[in-house]
């Protein structure tokens, strides 16, 4: 809850072409997703996304939206998942899960996202925590698999996020990689490699790069830095510098 319509329009409107290899989304409140929709005009280099929803797909749920008319709205991605919706509205891993399935059922591309606490972190359960959410939120989907493309994974870390502190490259590798494997098992080791897994926790322009060069991070997830489209910009040339010309 930052933006208002006149920044977000302006930001929308003045977003330089998407960087080589790199694809772009924008996820703005729900409010604001037509507002954008109509400052990209038809620029088809730029995706947009929600941040949340609701997996019924319509009846008496006060202030919240449906999957259908997010799409009426111009998203194609939806966030699933996020830290914020997990500690503040209480949504546990079988109500992730349930979203999960919902959005791939309703042609939503989701980002679900995983990650520990502080102090899950300084306790070691660290895999055990992403283990458990990945596995919840793949247990809710039907047979057969989806496309596994169609998936994209964020690990945020929670103590992380807007805190000023983030996970280092290192970090942010092993959990990637655990990730990766655990998609492995899910889905082949092959598919699992069709997955974006994102990166979310205090991505700067500054540690962008040693992120960016982690063989399983694919992208990230962006915060606090995405309201200033200078920064935002300056993490898809670091992507797409990482990438080499490849997709990212």
């Amino acid at each position: 809850m930052n933006l208002l319509a006149t920044d977000a329009r302006r930001f929308a409107a003045e977003l330089s072409a998407a960087p080589p290899g790199v694809e772009v989304l924008l996820c703005p409140p729900h409010i604001l997703l037509p507002v954008v929709r109509e400052a990209l005009g038809t620029r088809r280099d730029v995706s947009l996304g929600a941040q949340n929803f609701h997996p019924e797909p319509r009846g008496a749920f006060t202030g919240e939206h449906s999957a259908e008319q997010l799409r009426d709205a111009g998203a194609s991605f939806v966030i699933v998942g996020h830290s914020e919706r997990r500690a503040l509205f209480a949504e546990t891993d079988l109500v992730v899960g349930t979203k999960l399935a919902r959005a791939l059922r309703e042609n939503l591309r989701p980002i679900l996202c995983v990650g520990e606490t502080l102090s899950q972190r300084r306790d070691g359960a660290t895999f055990r925590v992403l283990r458990t959410q990945l596995d919840v939120a793949l247990a809710a989907l039907p047979a057969p698999a989806p496309e596994p493309a169609l998936l994209c994974v964020a690990y945020e870390p929670v103590w992380a996020i807007g805190t000023g502190l983030n996970a280092t490259a290192a970090q942010a590798q092993e959990a990637a990689a655990f990730l990766r494997e655990r998609l492995g098992e899910r889905f082949g080791h092959a598919a699992a490699r069709r997955v974006r897994i994102l990166y979310g926790g205090s991505v700067t322009p500054e540690n962008a790069a040693a992120l960016a060069a982690c063989p399983d991070v694919d992208g990230f997830l962006v915060g606090t830095a995405s309201l200033s489209r200078e920064k935002f910009e300056a993490l898809g040339r670091t992507l797409s510098a990482a990438a080499g010309g490849g997709d990212r």
